[in-house]
């Protein structure tokens, strides 16, 4: 294997656009490890502003409450590399938009809250991008139960979560367990830019 293959990796990462759709719990935080894993560019797209009840699961700092999640999701990723491209898109997304702003992108990956979202990005990528790769998170609510939380790949479709902890008072949203699901997410859309780097790039393995 080559002496310099995780700069080769780092310098391939640079060059991938993921999308990601909505900046909470899941989309923040999803974003900032990619940031981190060398992803060099980001699509963003949000509608809403930081609240303090955000800070308790969600990339933002108090310091930013009251600005667009975006512009704030953006700030935090130029403080960790200034060299990643990130395009923050201020809008509630629909069917048209999720093809237009993130047709350029390699791999998409669905952050929203409200199923009925979650259920129109699903259908949009399936009907209209079907190239694509979609990961999705779905069951993350409540605490614990580490050991439930699992991959399923559904052909482009990627399910990351426990698919049956679902929001309620008596199991709310936790920042260890969005955190889990979010890095989830996040390690799958590597390990899909990796597969198709190794494929192309057989012989740096051997």
């Amino acid at each position: 294997m080559e002496k310099n293959f995780p700069a080769i990796v780092r310098d391939y990462l640079s060059t991938c656009t993921v999308g990601i759709a909505g900046c909470g719990g899941l989309g923040s935080t999803c974003a900032i490890n990619l940031a981190r894993a060398g992803v060099g560019k980001l699509v963003i797209a949000d509608f809403d502003i930081v609240t303090p009840e955000n800070l308790e699961r969600q990339y933002y700092f108090r310091d930013q409450v009251g600005k667009l999640k975006v512009h704030a999701l953006k700030d935090n990723i130029e403080r960790i590399d200034p060299s990643i491209s990130v395009k923050a898109f201020d809008l509630k997304l629909c069917s048209s938009d999720i093809m237009e702003l993130f047709a350029g992108c390699d791999i998409i990956v669905e952050a929203f809250d409200r199923a009925e979202m979650k259920q129109m990005i699903i259908e949009t990528t399936l009907n209209d991008m079907p190239d694509k790769h979609l990961v999705t998170g779905c069951g993350l609510a409540g605490w614990g139960k580490t050991d439930i939380l699992r991959v399923e790949r559904l052909g482009k479709v990627i399910v990351c979560g426990d698919q049956v902890s679902e929001v309620a008072p008596e199991t709310p949203l936790t920042a260890p367990r969005v955190g889990i699901v979010a890095n989830m997410e996040a390690n799958e859309v590597i390990e899909l830019l990796m597969q198709k780097f190794l494929k192309e790039n057989e012989d740096l393995t051997k």
